[in-house]
């Protein structure tokens, strides 16, 4: 068990790992009181050693963690990766590369729907994991024993679920679909919060545009703010009362506090002055800024049958595939199929290898779906001269 608290202990243990090829990773975090994650805890294992390093530690600088991070020769191997990529892109303002997520690859190599590191583990490294530890409180001091070796699981097995993942993507060829998957998590707007985004979440009923350009106003005031003070946005305004108070446009302190929950002496503190200045914003903006939604959803004609045809036809496939069947099509995308639509994800690359190509023929009448049993398979229809 290896617990480092000095910058020193961290760059002599990170400096060997800037050789191998690859490293794995996890982290534990609190967010319930922050706007921000606040790092508690790194966790990182190499092919011989393994070290969770304290990041609340009193004095210590996590610079030699951010360079093996961002070095490029170094495979970083997550599982479930989205999280603990935002930390490191908020430290770094930039994303560890090159990444590889096990959670992804369980899927492509036919592991579940969304399988947990735990069952992985079980399933693939002969692991047992004790839970115990994994609703604690990461950041009080001093760390159990127990904290700490539950945290290090959490890398160490991950280097035989990674080994043998790979191994499976690379007999069935599929280690470029993994490449496909990380598109996501290599982007950097996926970590970004960007307050004038910020109202599109919330779902105001009959808006007007004037209506809109409040809550836009409102909502980035309370996004930025959040982010400043690094609260929860909810602790600060809830959505309920953002909505509110775009739908009356208070003009007076008076009628800001009466909104549901608010409360006088939030009218008539800063938050109050600062808040009715992005009211007054909204107000003012003119007639040619002033923000639209977002196009409702098109009203898709999709026969039901035809749907459920395409969803037996996915399960099939997927199966016969080894592959997860919500990576290769999600419940829209059957849909828009259904009705005609063919600018599809499911429709590219090895998607429409295992799938795409069947579903059309499915669709137009050349395939056909029939029981063998208590099992659907295929049918190729003849085609009429």
């Amino acid at each position: 068990m290896k617990l480092i608290t000095k910058t020193d202990e961290l760059a002599a243990f990170c400096k060997p790992l800037a050789d191998v090829e690859y490293v794995t990773v996890d982290t534990e975090f609190m967010r319930e009181r922050t706007y921000w994650p606040r790092l508690c805890l790194a966790q990182v294992a190499g092919p011989d050693d393994a070290a969770a390093i304290d990041a609340l530690a009193d004095g210590i600088d996590l610079s030699p963690l951010d360079e093996l991070m961002a070095n490029p020769r170094v495979l970083k191997v997550f599982h479930a990766a989205r999280q603990d990529l935002e930390i490191f892109y908020l430290r770094m303002n930039k994303v560890p590369t090159p990444l590889f997520d096990t959670q992804v690859a369980a899927m492509v190599c036919g592991h579940g729907e969304a399988a947990s590191y735990e069952s992985l583990a079980t399933k693939l490294a002969k692991a047992k994991i004790d839970k115990s530890s994994r609703f604690t409180d990461w950041s009080r001091r001093p760390l159990s024993e127990r904290q700490i070796t539950y945290a290090l699981s959490d890398v160490t097995h991950l280097r035989v679920v990674y080994e043998k993942l790979k191994k499976q993507l690379e007999k069935t060829g599929r280690l470029p679909w993994i490449a496909e998957e990380m598109a996501v998590l290599n982007d950097p707007g996926t970590y970004r919060a960007d307050p004038e985004q910020a109202w599109r979440r919330l779902k105001p009923r009959g808006a007007s545009p004037r209506l809109l350009a409040i809550l836009k106003e409102a909502a980035a005031w309370r996004e930025r703010t959040a982010q400043r003070i690094d609260i929860p946005r909810q602790r600060l305004l809830r959505d309920e009362q953002l909505l509110e108070i775009a739908s009356h446009a208070p003009k007076t302190v008076d009628e800001l506090a009466a909104t549901r929950g608010l409360g006088r002496g939030f009218a008539e503190g800063w938050q109050g002055r600062e808040l009715m200045e992005a009211i007054e914003r909204g107000r003012a903006l003119p007639e040619d800024q002033l923000p639209v939604r977002d196009k409702a959803p098109e009203q898709l004609r999709a026969p039901g049958a035809v749907v459920d045809l395409l969803r037996t036809l996915l399960r099939l496939k997927a199966e016969q595939a080894g592959v997860a069947a919500r990576l290769v099509a999600n419940a829209d995308e059957l849909d828009r199929m259904a009705a005609g639509k063919r600018d599809l994800h499911a429709l590219t690359g090895w998607r429409r290898e295992i799938f795409g190509d069947d579903a059309i023929a499915l669709i137009e009448g050349r395939l056909a779906l029939a029981l063998a049993g208590d099992q659907p398979k295929l049918i190729e229809v003849p085609v009429s001269a």
